[in-house]
């Protein structure tokens, strides 16, 4: 899913356009325990309850495409009898009314979600009747011809509020304010079918994790039998051990700067894109070359590629290179430049040392005070 599909479903979770048909939850104490649980038309819930629940909803889709929110398919097993996927779908289909089907989905997260803690799993059943759209890009609710039909899961911590004082207003004075347990914000989530092209695309997931290197990875295996991505930060360490393998000896500075400074301009060129910018095998080759990368140095890199990240795997641009800085690191001096302006920086041997050498124009501050020109 793209930002434009993530955004179109993140819509629905208002009282204006609310499709949700049911509503199911379950409270998990920190042993593991189903503590209290809820099974409701979610339109019979009040008001101020309802709009607590789009609040979460609306956070398991938010996030950055690639990092917080991960677009996962189904391997072939997973797609024939007595899946992952099937479950899914007969979960889907039963409408969140076949009480057996919802215990069993509970029991598979309880069992592979790692949590120390109190948690509520929340669970809906939406049909979004998918409006078309005109050759100007204009919805027109009059002339929908799908209908897509989805659940969505978030997973939510629930913890005591903070300890303090309150003002009670019956008696007039400040006092020790009663703890009670808050549900939170979700930290993870997926959406079923995925929403593709505007319509079900029942061959993929998307999965939601606040925290882009926790990712759960035996939550992914056992609820939704997905093939398992590589993190953004293990992105970033696979593509530098294939920058590292690829050039070996003639992984220089201005090579690296060079690499550094394409990818932000490829992105640059993206950013209007709907989708993530993803680097295939034959992108990462070019980029190299690009780069400078001598034609020599590239003769393993098919290899490399396959080995450290996977014959037809991608990476994701903005997951292996940072817009916001260009870092230099030495064992005892890290210099952080604007990566617009890396050319300020470059490397010369003087003296017998290699050396890092700054142009400093009229301005150049010492811990916060301006330094005068010698």
């Amino acid at each position: 899913m793209n930002k434009k599909e993530i955004l179109e479903i993140r819509k629905q979770f208002t009282p204006e356009n609310c499709a949700i048909t049911r509503i199911c939850g379950c409270y998990v104490n920190h042993e593991k325990e189903k503590k209290a649980e809820l099974k409701k038309a979610f339109l019979s819930l009040p008001e101020e309850e309802a709009f607590k629940y789009f609040d979460i909803f609306r956070h398991t889709l938010s996030g950055t495409p690639g990092k917080n929110l991960l677009n996962m398919s189904f391997p072939l097993e997973q797609e024939q009898h007595g899946g992952t996927q099937e479950f899914l779908l007969k979960l889907r289909d039963s409408k969140l009314e076949d009480d057996m089907l919802i215990e069993e989905f509970y029991d598979k997260i309880i069992a592979s979600y790692i949590y120390a803690e109190n948690y509520y799993i929340i669970l809906i059943h939406a049909v979004y009747d998918v409006p078309g759209k005109s050759s100007d890009g204009m919805e027109m609710f009059d002339a929908s011809d799908t209908v897509y039909e989805h659940i969505m899961c978030s997973i939510c911590p629930v913890n005591l509020t903070k300890a303090g004082l309150t003002y009670n207003a019956e008696t007039n004075n400040i006092e020790d304010r009663i703890r009670d347990w808050i549900v939170e914000a979700p930290v993870k989530g997926f959406l079923f079918p995925a929403f593709q092209d505007r319509a079900s695309d029942i061959h993929n997931i998307l999965y939601y994790t606040k925290k882009p290197e926790d990712i759960q990875p035996d939550l992914i295996e056992h609820v939704l039998g997905s093939t398992i991505p590589l993190t953004a930060g293990d992105q970033k360490t696979t593509f530098q051990a294939l920058i590292s393998e690829t050039l070996g000896e003639e992984c220089g500075y201005e090579v690296i700067r060079s690499i550094h400074d394409n990818l932000n301009e490829m992105l640059e060129d993206a950013k209007e894109a709907p989708e993530p910018l993803e680097l295939s095998k034959p992108d990462v080759r070019k980029l190299l070359t690009r780069s400078g990368v001598p034609e020599e140095k590239l003769e393993s890199f098919d290899t490399e590629f396959e080995q450290t990240v996977g014959e037809k795997s991608t990476l994701l641009a903005s997951n292996i290179t940072d817009t916001r800085t260009f870092q230099i690191q030495t064992p005892d001096v890290v210099v952080k430049v604007n990566p617009e302006r890396s050319d300020l920086v470059e490397t010369r041997e003087i003296d017998g040392r290699r050396c890092l050498v700054i142009a400093i124009d009229d301005h150049l501050e010492v811990n916060g005070i301006e330094i005068q020109k010698i």
